[in-house]
């Protein structure tokens, strides 16, 4: 009877039916799962882009893509742009931390402040991230185009490949648009989150949990960043 007892209370935990094999939340391993998946998408396109990288003869310089600030100045200034954009995803994220540590404590007004601050550093980095591409378009960088041969030798330190060329505009749109959507998704999933905790949901319930759960979603987003900043602009 007492086994049988025991059984049965295992079958009434929120994991019906079994144990955490790991002491975990069921939906924060659920958010494990989910970015393990990601990561498998996105280390796929980097590969895909290390390998056209590699094996081609030549390729665009990033210091002669990438030297611009836009609305600012149009060259001699090779990677300033990115790495503003850079620190702005590692401070949104640094209060992203600062928000689930303030959830902790149950400190509402804090976790509050830190939300909007992590939402406006995610619109400021989508925000240059569109001035990026609006100025590489007008370059002459898109889907399926590149600029003309005369221009493009611009971006060559030494033989010019249209190959290379469309290859990298190809793959450089697409690997850093799919970031930029995930980066969309996160200040979205943020902004629900801001406001289930300015209506007092999470004290109702009596934890922030789902904070955390978002949190890592949103690190991740990061993290995935720093490999394409690394691919793209400095290799």
């Amino acid at each position: 009877m007492n086994s049988l007892s025991q059984l049965d209370q295992v079958k009434t935990t929120p994991w019906s039916g079994g144990r955490s094999p790991w002491s975990v939340e069921y939906g924060k391993i659920m958010m494990w799962f989910f970015l393990l998946s990601d990561a498998f998408t996105f280390s796929s396109l980097l590969v895909y882009y290390g390998a056209q990288r590699f094996t081609k003869f030549t390729w665009p310089d990033p210091d002669l893509v990438f030297q611009s600030i836009p609305g600012v100045m149009d060259s001699g200034a090779p990677l300033v742009f990115v790495g503003i954009m850079t620190f702005i995803l590692i401070m949104s994220s640094v209060t992203m931390v600062l928000a689930v540590e303030a959830g902790h404590r149950r400190s509402k007004n804090e976790v509050v402040g830190w939300m909007i601050a992590t939402i406006i550093g995610g619109f400021m980095f989508l925000g240059c991230q569109a001035l990026e591409w609006t100025h590489l378009h007008h370059e002459g960088f898109w889907w399926g185009s590149i600029p003309k041969p005369e221009e493009l030798q611009h971006f060559f330190v030494g033989p010019v490949s249209n190959v290379a060329a469309q290859q990298f505009a190809n793959l450089f749109f697409t690997i850093t648009g799919f970031h930029g959507f995930h980066v969309f998704t996160g200040v979205l999933l943020n902004i629900i989150i801001l406001i289930m905790t300015i209506n007092g949901t999470f004290e109702k319930r009596g934890h922030y949990l789902m904070i955390e759960k978002v949190g890592l979603y949103w690190h991740f987003v990061d993290l995935v960043w720093v490999f394409v900043f690394t691919f793209f602009y400095l290799v």
